[in-house]
Parts: structure tokens; C-alpha cells; sequence
């Protein structure tokens, strides 16, 4: 028998982690605080970031994001702004003297204001009537070029005023535009903004020359996230705005990257016509003219250009690759790539930054234990954690995440992720949720399971539930080929991949096969109401922004062209293959409890889908609820509103599986 001092260690460890675990709540969840932005400064030593808060009064749910700075070993560390309204997108300028940042803190515009680091007040640089979008320094840090969404004007904000606001649909789009605006004040303590590139088109991305004679710019038919496969890239001279051409053939052409001499343009660049599966690479493009050179297709085919090495040898990049973000160097000459080990173990790296000589570099990771937070990373070294924002939730208790195959009916292998409840035994049958991702081309991967979002998984892990989270064909982090293989079929062998892995969780002994739920949002809320029209076998589900009904889904979001890419054409020429995969031409057969979640606000997925499987769940008796989050698009933005749909899924489930 154990000895009555082993006895009371055991039950003093058991009643701390049941303690620990009790303490997950969504308000926990949603208050985890968001690393971002690193940017390090030229000489390596100093990097600045962002932190994003949540901020909840009785008068206030929104969140709040401030600019840190702090030396690259981790020894200083402080905030650089404060303030009610955020301050974003910081960036050292050449000489490193200086950081400029975008900040709403004047008129709730987005304006660009630099802070020397000598000391003093932030000193606003532009004060233009729209927002400023994005920015960045020339090198000579001498300008900076922005871009800039067109205001409205003098008659419409009368208009505005006088309620005879009336719109005509997708016209009079405001487009992003190109300017520069001179660091230094001119002889009267002015600066003054200049246009560029006024293709009456909307400018997404943009890359100074190394010289700074330049600007390459990427640029899209409309602000619409439809028109994304128009992109294009051209060049502008600074001083005569003249415009040249460089990628504008079908494929979509985005994310312009100058090698260091100046000499070859990275773009990113889709096969051609684009598909909303996408297949992207890397095109070498050089600048005094010639042809375009294709590098080799990488693992993903979606690689993140992070940026060339500084001697133009090799392009960095990051990709997912399953359940892990990796990060590769694509030797130029070679066309060959290496993966480079970061240093911090399988997780979630994103965000990074690099010295002028390359040598030190600045990152945002996270895993499924660890709360996101800053590493700086010289090379050759060990990575080392800078930030602390999330410090206190490292004391919380998280049970342990795997990485978990099956074969599928078919035989294809999926990958998943699989939490287990906080303190579970071997063999203990418990009750699983399955989370669906939304997309269809999302992927699970291996980040904090205690932040923010609609479903808290910590919360349900620390009241006993398995999560099984699923990357099902269709899924991001797996290939061209794998992302595809649900074309024409979403509902068909993508729901056999979920539900083989739901038999592979039972058959571990881990899930109890009589307590199953099932949850998702957007594609996964499709896949969810989907799945209550195929089976009986969950016991609850939840369905947040779903898809329902592909005919007027495709005919009141704003992506029209997402679904016939899909489906090969639209619903007029195809009635059929929409009524067969949509769950509404199939609700008939639903009995499963249906929670609806759906944002007021919504234009990805208009909220009359949920309306619609609301509706015919409750006309039929099933058991169904529907929360309505007024002001939120396709994801809640607000802190009090992800909350309620976090606390609305945690009851929903433990009224029905326990």
C-alpha cells in the first residue's frame, strides 16, 4: 500500500491540476494577448513589436494594439506607445534612429507617425483623408512610400449627413493608392505627399528598388476579395511617375520582392487561369527585361516570401507543412530548397524579420502549449524568447496535443490533431468533439489551444473533452494535389476523411462513441450541417457562419466566383451537383441538436444561410438555437462578442454530452 505521505502528495497534485483546469474560461481565452509585427533593426541589436489587449468595460469590448521595443538579447524590454486608440505596423528606419508606425489616433484614420528613439513626442507624417494601408522606408530613408484608400468626397460626406446615402452595388469602389511622402520638412515645415501609379486600380502590395529610383507594385481590379485573381505587377519611376509593365499575364502576380542588386524581381505568381484552390511559386522576373525564370514548385505551393538573403543567393520563405509552419531558403542558382531548423521545435512561426547582413532574425512562435510569444534568433544560436505577454497563462494547465493518421475510406492518409482532457488516464473513454476548419483550404496546426476565437478548446480540454481536429483533403499544409481533391465533391470524401478519424479516436480507446459533437466554422460550418444530414451518430452540433445552401450562397456572398471554381460552372448550368452537396436540399433527414452562431455583419457568408438551416431545423422539431453576434463579419472581432458564441458552444455541449 502507498504510504500515507505518497498518498497526500497524490491528492494535493490531483486537486492542483483540477484547480488549474477549473480556471479556463472564455473570458480567460479571449483576453490572451497577440505578439506581432517584429521588426529588427538594421544593425541587429534592438527589434520593436506589437502587443494586442483586450479592453472590456461596460462601455467598451474592442481590442488594443501598442508598439514595444526591445534590445535583441532580451534584457530591455518596454512599451514605446500607449494610448486608447492603437498603434501598429512598426518599422526601424535605415539608419535605425528612428521608428515610423501607423496610428488612428487621429479622426479614427490611419495616418503614419514617426518616433525617434533619441527621445521626444511621436511626429505625425501624413494627414491624408483616408487610411493609410500599408507602408515602408526607402532605402535611403529619405521617403516613405504608402498606400492610401481613396476618401470620400465633399458631396458624399453631405450625402453622408443627410441620410441620401444610396449606393450602387460594386461602383465607386475606393482603391488603394501609391504615394511617397519625404521624411525631412521642406523650407516652410512642410512635407508634401505625392501620387504615384494612378492606374485606377487597388494597389495590395509594394517593394522599394535598392537604389530607391523605384517602386514595384502589385495592384488588383477592386478592394474585392473576388478580383484577387486579377493581380498584377508593374513599376514605377519615383521621380516621373512613369509606369512600366513587368508580370500581366492570366496567372495572379502578387508580392513583388527586389533581390539586393536590383537586378531580379521575386513575384509570387498562381498557375494560370488562377483557381481559389490555390497553386502559387516563386517567378524570378529581370528587371532590365527578359524572360520571366519559374523556380521549382515548393512543398505547399503557397510560399510566404519573407525576403532575399543578402547576397542575393537565396530566397527565405515560410510555408505550412502539416500540422507545422517550416521555414526554407530557396537557393537561386541551384533552384533547389533547404529547410532551416528555427531553432524552437514544432509549432507556429510567423512574422520574420531580418538584420541588414541577415545574421539576426526576429519571429513570432507559438505551439499548442506554449502561448505565442517574440524569439530573436542569430544564427547559429538558440533562439531567445524576448516577449512576456503571455507570461501568466504558462502556469495554466495544458493537456498534451498529438499529431494523430488514419487511413481514410478510400486509403489516403489524414493527418490530425487530437487534445485530450486536462488530467486524462489511458484508456478512459471520454467524450470528443469534432472540430472542423474553415476554408475548404485551411489548415489545423500545431498553435496555443488557449487563445481567442469562437471555440475554447482549452476551456472544453479542462471539462474533459477530446478534440480531434482534422485536415481533411481540401486542406492547406499538404500539396497542390491534396488541396484539390475535394473539388466537386466538398461533402463526399472529405466527410468520410472526418469521419474515419472520429472511428480512429474510438478505436484508440479515447473517444466514447454514445458522446459525440461536432463543430465548425464557414466551410467548417458547412461540413457540420452537412454531417447532421448524412448521420446520426453526434449528439450535438455546432454550426458558426455556416454554408448551407450553395445556390444563394454563391448569389449573396461577396467571392461569387468561389464556388463555380469549385463546382466547374454555376448553379443554372448544374443545378444538381449544388442541391446534392448543399444541406439544405437534404435537411430532411436532420435530427442532431443545432446550434447556429452567425455574424450580423457577414458578407463572406451572408447570415441568411444560418437563417435558412435555423429555420427548417426548428420547423422540424430538432432541438436548435441561433445566436446572432450583431456588427461582426465572417469571424467576431470583438471581445465580448467571441465570448458569447465561446460560452454559447461550451453550454451547447455540456447540456448534450454530458
Amino acid at each position: 500500500m502507498p504510504s500515507v505521505r505518497l498518498f497526500v502528495i497524490v491528492v494535493i497534485a490531483l486537486f492542483l491540476v483540477e484547480a488549474n483546469a477549473q480556471n479556463w474560461s472564455p473570458e480567460l481565452q479571449a483576453k490572451l494577448k497577440i505578439v506581432g509585427s517584429p521588426n529588427i533593426s538594421p544593425d541587429g541589436k534592438r527589434v520593436v513589436y506589437t502587443v494586442n489587449e483586450t479592453v472590456m468595460a461596460a462601455d467598451k469590448s474592442e481590442y488594443n494594439t501598442q508598439v514595444w521595443l526591445a534590445s535583441a538579447d532580451g534584457k530591455e524590454n518596454y512599451q514605446l506607445t500607449f494610448g486608447d486608440k492603437s498603434s501598429t505596423n512598426p518599422k526601424f528606419s535605415p539608419d535605425g534612429s528612428s521608428i515610423a508606425f501607423t496610428s488612428n489616433r487621429k479622426d479614427n484614420r490611419n495616418q503614419i507617425f514617426m518616433l525617434r528613439l533619441a527621445g521626444g513626442e511621436a511626429e505625425q507624417l501624413t494627414d491624408g483623408k483616408g487610411s493609410v494601408t500599408a507602408f515602408d522606408w526607402s532605402p535611403d530613408g529619405n521617403w516613405l512610400a504608402f498606400t492610401m484608400a481613396d476618401a470620400k468626397s465633399a458631396d458624399e460626406e453631405v450625402n453622408d449627413k443627410g441620410r441620401n446615402d444610396f449606393r450602387w452595388y460594386e461602383e465607386n469602389y475606393k482603391l488603394a493608392k501609391l504615394y511617397v511622402v519625404p521624411f525631412a520638412k521642406d523650407s516652410s515645415g512642410k512635407r508634401d505627399v505625392k501620387k504615384l501609379a494612378d492606374l485606377n486600380r487597388h494597389v495590395t502590395a509594394f517593394d522599394w528598388s535598392p537604389d530607391g529610383s523605384r517602386i514595384t507594385f502589385a495592384h488588383v481590379a477592386s478592394p474585392s476579395v473576388n478580383d484577387w485573381p486579377t493581380a498584377d505587377v508593374s513599376t514605377v519611376e519615383v521621380a516621373t511617375s512613369r509606369i512600366t509593365p513587368v508580370a500581366a499575364t492570366e496567372a495572379s502576380e502578387d508580392n513583388p520582392n527586389y533581390s539586393p542588386d536590383g537586378k531580379w524581381l521575386a513575384i509570387s505568381t498562381s498557375d494560370g487561369p488562377p483557381r481559389w484552390a490555390q497553386s502559387d511559386r516563386i517567378v524570378l522576373h529581370p528587371t532590365a527585361g527578359g524572360t520571366p525564370k519559374p523556380l521549382s514548385v515548393t512543398f505547399d505551393a503557397g510560399p510566404g516570401i519573407a525576403g532575399w538573403s543578402p547576397d542575393g543567393k537565396y530566397i527565405r520563405f515560410a510555408e505550412p507543412k502539416g500540422t507545422v509552419s517550416s521555414f526554407y531558403a530557396f537557393d537561386v542558382a541551384a533552384n533547389n530548397i533547404a529547410e532551416i531548423d528555427t531553432g524552437v521545435g514544432p509549432g507556429v512561426a510567423g512574422g520574420f524579420s531580418f538584420s541588414e547582413d541577415g545574421k539576426v532574425g526576429a519571429f513570432v512562435w507559438q505551439s499548442t502549449q506554449t502561448p505565442p510569444e517574440l524569439f530573436v534568433w542569430s544564427f547559429g544560436n538558440r533562439p531567445v524568447q524576448i516577449s512576456k505577454a503571455n507570461e501568466e497563462y504558462r502556469k495554466m494547465t495544458v493537456e498534451k496535443t498529438e499529431v494523430v493518421k488514419w487511413k481514410s475510406k478510400d486509403g489516403r492518409e489524414i493527418e490530425g490533431l487530437l487534445t485530450y482532457p486536462v488530467g486524462y488516464t489511458a484508456g478512459t473513454k471520454v467524450p470528443l468533439i469534432l472540430n472542423v476548419h474553415g476554408g475548404p483550404a485551411g489548415v489545423f496546426q500545431q498553435s496555443y489551444i488557449g487563445g481567442r476565437g469562437v471555440y475554447p478548446l482549452a476551456t472544453f480540454a479542462s471539462k474533459g473533452y477530446a478534440i480531434l481536429r482534422p485536415n481533411p483533403r481540401g486542406s492547406s499544409g499538404y500539396g497542390t494535389e491534396f488541396r484539390r481533391a475535394n473539388i466537386k465533391d466538398w461533402g463526399g470524401m472529405d466527410y468520410e476523411d472526418l469521419m474515419t478519424g472520429v472511428d480512429h479516436v474510438i478505436a484508440m480507446g479515447v473517444a466514447d462513441a454514445n458522446r459525440l459533437g461536432v463543430m465548425g466554422w464557414s466551410y467548417g460550418g458547412y461540413m457540420t450541417s452537412t454531417i447532421i444530414t448524412k448521420t446520426k451518430r453526434f449528439k450535438a452540433a455546432s454550426a458558426g457562419a455556416p454554408v448551407t445552401n450553395l445556390m444563394s450562397f454563391n448569389g449573396t456572398a461577396d467571392i461569387p466566383s468561389f464556388v463555380p471554381d469549385y463546382f466547374g460552372g454555376d448553379f443554372w448550368n448544374d443545378p444538381a451537383i449544388y442541391s446534392k452537396h448543399s444541406a439544405m436540399f437534404n435537411i430532411k433527414n436532420a435530427v442532431t441538436p443545432t446550434l447556429v452562431q452567425h455574424g450580423e455583419a457577414d458578407i463572406r457568408v451572408p447570415i441568411e444561410q444560418g437563417y435558412q438551416l435555423y429555420m427548417a431545423l426548428k420547423r422540424q422539431n430538432v432541438p436548435t438555437r441561433m445566436l446572432i453576434l450583431p456588427r461582426q463579419p465572417h469571424g467576431p472581432n470583438e471581445p465580448k462578442m467571441q465570448i458569447a458564441a465561446m460560452q454559447a458552444n461550451l453550454d451547447w455541449f455540456e447540456k448534450y454530452l454530458k
